[in-house]
Protein backbone atom coordinates (compact mmCIF):
# COMPACT_ATOMS: atom_id res chain seq x y z
CA UNK A 1 0.00 0.00 0.00
CA UNK A 2 1.39 3.36 -1.01
CA UNK A 3 1.61 6.41 1.18
CA UNK A 4 -1.06 8.15 -0.93
CA UNK A 5 -3.54 5.29 -0.47
CA UNK A 6 -2.86 5.23 3.25
CA UNK A 7 -3.46 8.97 3.62
CA UNK A 8 -6.69 8.76 1.58
CA UNK A 9 -7.94 5.93 3.81
CA UNK A 10 -7.20 8.05 6.85
CA UNK A 11 -9.07 11.04 5.42
CA UNK A 12 -12.16 9.08 4.30
CA UNK A 13 -13.63 8.40 7.78
CA UNK A 14 -13.06 12.00 8.79
CA UNK A 15 -15.13 13.16 5.81
CA UNK A 16 -17.93 10.77 6.72
CA UNK A 17 -17.94 11.97 10.30
CA UNK A 18 -17.75 15.64 9.37
CA UNK A 19 -20.80 17.61 10.58
CA UNK A 20 -22.23 14.41 12.02
CA UNK A 21 -24.41 16.32 14.51
CA UNK A 22 -26.06 18.26 11.70
CA UNK A 23 -26.62 15.07 9.69
CA UNK A 24 -28.23 13.32 12.66
CA UNK A 25 -30.43 16.36 13.34
CA UNK A 26 -31.61 16.30 9.72
CA UNK A 27 -32.75 12.65 9.85
CA UNK A 28 -36.26 13.39 11.28
CA UNK A 29 -36.85 16.07 8.63
CA UNK A 30 -35.69 13.74 5.84
CA UNK A 31 -37.88 10.88 7.10
CA UNK A 32 -40.87 13.21 7.47
CA UNK A 33 -40.40 14.53 3.94
CA UNK A 34 -40.10 11.00 2.56
CA UNK A 35 -43.17 9.71 4.38
CA UNK A 36 -45.41 12.77 3.95
CA UNK A 37 -44.41 13.93 0.47
CA UNK A 38 -43.44 10.67 -1.24
CA UNK A 39 -46.02 8.56 0.54
CA UNK A 40 -48.78 11.14 0.06
CA UNK A 41 -47.93 11.53 -3.63
CA UNK A 42 -48.03 7.77 -4.26
CA UNK A 43 -51.29 7.46 -2.30
CA UNK A 44 -52.86 10.26 -4.38
CA UNK A 45 -51.78 8.72 -7.69
CA UNK A 46 -53.05 5.25 -6.71
CA UNK A 47 -56.47 6.48 -5.57
CA UNK A 48 -56.86 8.63 -8.68
CA UNK A 49 -57.63 5.34 -10.46
CA UNK A 50 -60.53 4.61 -8.11
CA UNK A 51 -64.14 5.72 -7.96
CA UNK A 52 -63.76 7.16 -4.45
CA UNK A 53 -66.48 9.60 -3.45
CA UNK A 54 -66.79 10.89 0.12
CA UNK A 55 -64.20 8.44 1.47
CA UNK A 56 -61.27 6.65 -0.22
CA UNK A 57 -62.29 3.24 -1.57
CA UNK A 58 -60.31 0.65 -3.49
CA UNK A 59 -62.82 0.23 -6.32
CA UNK A 60 -60.49 0.72 -9.26
CA UNK A 61 -62.05 2.15 -12.41
CA UNK A 62 -58.95 2.49 -14.57
CA UNK A 63 -58.62 5.77 -16.47
CA UNK A 64 -62.29 6.73 -16.01
CA UNK A 65 -61.47 9.65 -13.71
CA UNK A 66 -58.93 11.04 -16.18
CA UNK A 67 -61.34 10.67 -19.10
CA UNK A 68 -63.96 12.56 -17.11
CA UNK A 69 -61.36 15.15 -16.10
CA UNK A 70 -60.24 15.96 -19.63
CA UNK A 71 -63.79 15.96 -20.96
CA UNK A 72 -64.85 18.57 -18.37
CA UNK A 73 -65.24 22.10 -19.75
CA UNK A 74 -64.45 23.47 -16.29
CA UNK A 75 -61.08 21.69 -16.25
CA UNK A 76 -60.24 22.83 -19.78
CA UNK A 77 -61.00 26.44 -18.85
CA UNK A 78 -58.83 26.02 -15.75
CA UNK A 79 -55.92 24.74 -17.87
CA UNK A 80 -56.35 27.55 -20.39
CA UNK A 81 -56.35 30.15 -17.61
CA UNK A 82 -53.27 28.60 -16.04
CA UNK A 83 -51.39 28.69 -19.35
CA UNK A 84 -52.31 32.34 -19.96
CA UNK A 85 -51.51 33.34 -16.39
CA UNK A 86 -48.32 31.28 -16.39
CA UNK A 87 -46.84 32.68 -19.59
CA UNK A 88 -47.70 36.28 -18.73
CA UNK A 89 -46.54 35.92 -15.13
CA UNK A 90 -43.26 34.32 -16.19
CA UNK A 91 -42.45 36.98 -18.78
CA UNK A 92 -43.58 40.06 -16.87
CA UNK A 93 -42.13 38.92 -13.52
CA UNK A 94 -38.69 38.36 -15.05
CA UNK A 95 -38.70 41.55 -17.12
CA UNK A 96 -40.09 43.86 -14.43
CA UNK A 97 -38.02 42.24 -11.67
CA UNK A 98 -34.80 42.52 -13.67
CA UNK A 99 -35.45 46.13 -14.72
CA UNK A 100 -36.18 47.16 -11.13
CA UNK A 101 -33.07 45.35 -9.93
CA UNK A 102 -30.94 47.04 -12.61
CA UNK A 103 -32.27 50.45 -11.55
CA UNK A 104 -31.59 49.78 -7.87
CA UNK A 105 -28.11 48.51 -8.73
CA UNK A 106 -27.13 52.04 -9.84
CA UNK A 107 -26.40 52.95 -6.20
CA UNK A 108 -29.30 55.37 -6.07
CA UNK A 109 -30.22 57.37 -2.97
CA UNK A 110 -32.71 55.82 -0.54
CA UNK A 111 -32.12 52.40 -2.10
CA UNK A 112 -33.04 50.60 1.12
CA UNK A 113 -36.35 52.49 1.28
CA UNK A 114 -37.27 51.68 -2.32
CA UNK A 115 -36.25 48.04 -1.87
CA UNK A 116 -38.44 47.75 1.22
CA UNK A 117 -41.43 49.35 -0.52
CA UNK A 118 -41.10 47.07 -3.54
CA UNK A 119 -40.70 43.94 -1.40
CA UNK A 120 -43.46 44.80 1.08
CA UNK A 121 -46.36 43.29 -0.97
CA UNK A 122 -44.66 39.89 -0.78
CA UNK A 123 -45.10 39.96 3.00
CA UNK A 124 -48.89 39.99 2.55
CA UNK A 125 -50.90 36.81 2.17
CA UNK A 126 -52.50 36.05 -1.18
CA UNK A 127 -55.95 36.41 0.41
CA UNK A 128 -55.16 39.94 1.57
CA UNK A 129 -53.66 40.80 -1.81
CA UNK A 130 -56.72 39.42 -3.59
CA UNK A 131 -59.13 41.41 -1.43
CA UNK A 132 -57.11 44.60 -1.86
CA UNK A 133 -57.09 44.28 -5.64
CA UNK A 134 -60.74 43.27 -5.69
CA UNK A 135 -61.41 46.67 -4.14
CA UNK A 136 -58.99 48.51 -6.45
CA UNK A 137 -60.53 46.95 -9.58
CA UNK A 138 -64.11 47.45 -8.40
CA UNK A 139 -65.82 49.74 -10.94
CA UNK A 140 -67.92 51.49 -8.28
CA UNK A 141 -65.08 52.85 -6.13
CA UNK A 142 -61.83 51.63 -7.70
CA UNK A 143 -59.68 52.75 -10.63
CA UNK A 144 -62.64 53.23 -12.97
CA UNK A 145 -64.52 55.41 -10.47
CA UNK A 146 -61.45 57.56 -9.71
CA UNK A 147 -60.67 58.25 -13.38
CA UNK A 148 -64.30 59.01 -14.20
CA UNK A 149 -64.44 61.44 -11.26
CA UNK A 150 -61.65 63.53 -12.80
CA UNK A 151 -63.54 64.01 -16.05
CA UNK A 152 -63.02 60.94 -18.27
CA UNK A 153 -66.64 59.79 -18.17
CA UNK A 154 -66.30 57.15 -20.89
CA UNK A 155 -63.40 55.33 -19.24
CA UNK A 156 -64.14 51.65 -18.55
CA UNK A 157 -61.93 49.26 -16.59
CA UNK A 158 -63.74 46.32 -14.98
CA UNK A 159 -61.65 43.18 -15.63
CA UNK A 160 -63.04 41.08 -12.77
CA UNK A 161 -66.56 41.16 -14.22
CA UNK A 162 -65.48 40.53 -17.81
CA UNK A 163 -65.17 36.87 -18.77
CA UNK A 164 -62.74 37.65 -21.58
CA UNK A 165 -60.10 39.42 -19.46
CA UNK A 166 -60.81 38.32 -15.88
CA UNK A 167 -57.60 36.27 -15.72
CA UNK A 168 -55.61 39.44 -16.44
CA UNK A 169 -57.21 41.13 -13.44
CA UNK A 170 -55.88 38.25 -11.33
CA UNK A 171 -52.52 38.55 -13.08
CA UNK A 172 -52.19 42.21 -12.03
CA UNK A 173 -52.57 41.24 -8.37
CA UNK A 174 -50.10 38.38 -8.74
CA UNK A 175 -47.47 40.60 -10.34
CA UNK A 176 -47.94 43.28 -7.70
CA UNK A 177 -47.24 40.78 -4.94
CA UNK A 178 -44.52 38.62 -6.46
CA UNK A 179 -42.39 41.01 -8.51
CA UNK A 180 -40.63 42.38 -5.41
CA UNK A 181 -39.18 38.95 -4.58
CA UNK A 182 -37.94 38.50 -8.14
CA UNK A 183 -36.38 41.95 -7.95
CA UNK A 184 -34.46 41.00 -4.80
CA UNK A 185 -33.20 37.75 -6.35
CA UNK A 186 -32.05 39.59 -9.47
CA UNK A 187 -30.44 42.34 -7.39
CA UNK A 188 -28.48 39.74 -5.44
CA UNK A 189 -27.27 38.28 -8.74
CA UNK A 190 -26.27 41.69 -10.08
CA UNK A 191 -24.36 42.48 -6.90
CA UNK A 192 -22.36 39.31 -7.49
CA UNK A 193 -21.05 40.57 -10.85
CA UNK A 194 -17.42 41.69 -10.66
CA UNK A 195 -17.09 45.46 -10.85
CA UNK A 196 -14.12 45.04 -13.23
CA UNK A 197 -16.51 43.79 -15.92
CA UNK A 198 -18.38 47.08 -15.85
CA UNK A 199 -15.14 49.06 -15.90
CA UNK A 200 -13.87 47.08 -18.89
CA UNK A 201 -17.14 47.56 -20.80
CA UNK A 202 -16.96 51.34 -20.21
CA UNK A 203 -13.36 51.48 -21.38
CA UNK A 204 -14.28 49.56 -24.54
CA UNK A 205 -17.24 51.86 -25.13
CA UNK A 206 -19.82 49.05 -24.96
CA UNK A 207 -23.36 50.39 -24.32
CA UNK A 208 -24.90 49.42 -20.99
CA UNK A 209 -27.78 47.51 -22.60
CA UNK A 210 -25.34 45.34 -24.58
CA UNK A 211 -23.38 44.65 -21.42
CA UNK A 212 -26.53 43.46 -19.68
CA UNK A 213 -27.73 41.29 -22.57
CA UNK A 214 -24.47 39.69 -23.73
CA UNK A 215 -22.38 39.61 -20.55
CA UNK A 216 -24.35 40.11 -17.32
CA UNK A 217 -27.45 38.01 -18.06
CA UNK A 218 -25.45 34.92 -19.21
CA UNK A 219 -23.37 35.18 -16.03
CA UNK A 220 -26.58 35.23 -13.97
CA UNK A 221 -27.83 31.89 -15.37
CA UNK A 222 -28.08 30.17 -11.93
CA UNK A 223 -30.13 33.08 -10.60
CA UNK A 224 -32.49 32.91 -13.58
CA UNK A 225 -32.91 29.14 -13.25
CA UNK A 226 -33.77 29.40 -9.54
CA UNK A 227 -36.13 32.29 -10.23
CA UNK A 228 -37.90 30.34 -12.97
CA UNK A 229 -38.49 27.42 -10.60
CA UNK A 230 -39.90 29.74 -7.91
CA UNK A 231 -42.23 31.46 -10.38
CA UNK A 232 -43.35 28.18 -11.96
CA UNK A 233 -44.15 26.57 -8.60
CA UNK A 234 -46.25 29.60 -7.66
CA UNK A 235 -48.10 29.42 -10.99
CA UNK A 236 -49.08 25.77 -10.51
CA UNK A 237 -50.28 26.49 -6.95
CA UNK A 238 -52.42 29.48 -7.97
CA UNK A 239 -55.56 29.34 -5.80
CA UNK A 240 -55.79 32.02 -3.12
CA UNK A 241 -55.86 35.00 -5.47
CA UNK A 242 -58.68 33.48 -7.54
CA UNK A 243 -60.79 32.66 -4.48
CA UNK A 244 -60.25 36.10 -2.93
CA UNK A 245 -60.91 38.09 -6.11
CA UNK A 246 -63.50 36.18 -8.12
CA UNK A 247 -64.25 32.77 -6.52
CA UNK A 248 -63.82 31.36 -10.02
CA UNK A 249 -66.31 33.77 -11.63
CA UNK A 250 -67.90 35.31 -13.48
CA UNK A 251 -69.42 31.89 -14.06
CA UNK A 252 -66.39 29.59 -14.38
CA UNK A 253 -64.30 32.07 -16.41
CA UNK A 254 -61.45 32.32 -13.86
CA UNK A 255 -61.23 28.69 -12.77
CA UNK A 256 -57.74 27.27 -12.16
CA UNK A 257 -56.63 23.65 -11.56
CA UNK A 258 -56.04 24.03 -7.82
CA UNK A 259 -59.57 25.37 -7.32
CA UNK A 260 -61.00 22.61 -9.50
CA UNK A 261 -59.32 20.01 -7.27
CA UNK A 262 -60.59 21.68 -4.09
CA UNK A 263 -64.15 21.91 -5.43
CA UNK A 264 -64.11 18.28 -6.58
CA UNK A 265 -62.85 16.96 -3.24
CA UNK A 266 -64.68 19.11 -0.72
CA UNK A 267 -67.74 20.52 -2.50
CA UNK A 268 -68.66 17.75 -4.93
CA UNK A 269 -67.27 15.10 -2.53
CA UNK A 270 -65.61 13.25 -5.40
CA UNK A 271 -62.18 12.28 -4.10
CA UNK A 272 -61.28 10.23 -7.16
CA UNK A 273 -61.81 13.20 -9.47
CA UNK A 274 -59.86 15.49 -7.12
CA UNK A 275 -57.00 12.99 -6.96
CA UNK A 276 -56.91 12.82 -10.76
CA UNK A 277 -56.63 16.61 -10.97
CA UNK A 278 -53.95 16.57 -8.24
CA UNK A 279 -51.97 13.98 -10.16
CA UNK A 280 -51.99 16.14 -13.28
CA UNK A 281 -50.76 19.10 -11.21
CA UNK A 282 -48.05 16.86 -9.74
CA UNK A 283 -46.92 15.96 -13.26
CA UNK A 284 -46.74 19.66 -14.09
CA UNK A 285 -44.47 20.22 -11.07
CA UNK A 286 -42.22 17.33 -12.15
CA UNK A 287 -41.95 18.82 -15.63
CA UNK A 288 -40.54 21.95 -13.97
CA UNK A 289 -38.33 20.29 -11.34
CA UNK A 290 -36.67 17.56 -13.42
CA UNK A 291 -35.05 19.94 -15.96
CA UNK A 292 -34.03 22.25 -13.10
CA UNK A 293 -32.42 19.38 -11.17
CA UNK A 294 -30.64 18.20 -14.32
CA UNK A 295 -29.28 21.67 -15.09
CA UNK A 296 -28.24 22.34 -11.50
CA UNK A 297 -26.81 19.01 -10.34
CA UNK A 298 -26.07 17.29 -13.64
CA UNK A 299 -24.15 20.26 -14.97
CA UNK A 300 -22.30 20.64 -11.66
CA UNK A 301 -21.34 16.95 -11.70
CA UNK A 302 -20.02 17.17 -15.28
CA UNK A 303 -18.05 20.27 -14.30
Amino acid sequence: MTLTETSSDVRRPSRLLRNMAAKIAAIPMILTAMVVFTGGSIWTVVYSFTGSKLLPRENFVGLAQYERLWSSSKWMIAIENLIIYGICSLVFSLVIGFVLAALLDQKIRFENTFRTILLYPFALSFIVTGLVWQWILNPDFGIQSVIRSIGWESFSFDPLNNQEIVIFGILIAGLWQGTGLIMCLMLAGLRGIDEDIWKASRVDGIPAWKTYIFIVIPMMRPVFVTTLVIIASGIVRLYDLVVAQTSGGPGIASEVPAKYVYDAMFLSQNLGQGFAGSTMMFLAVLIVLIPWAFMEFGGRKRG
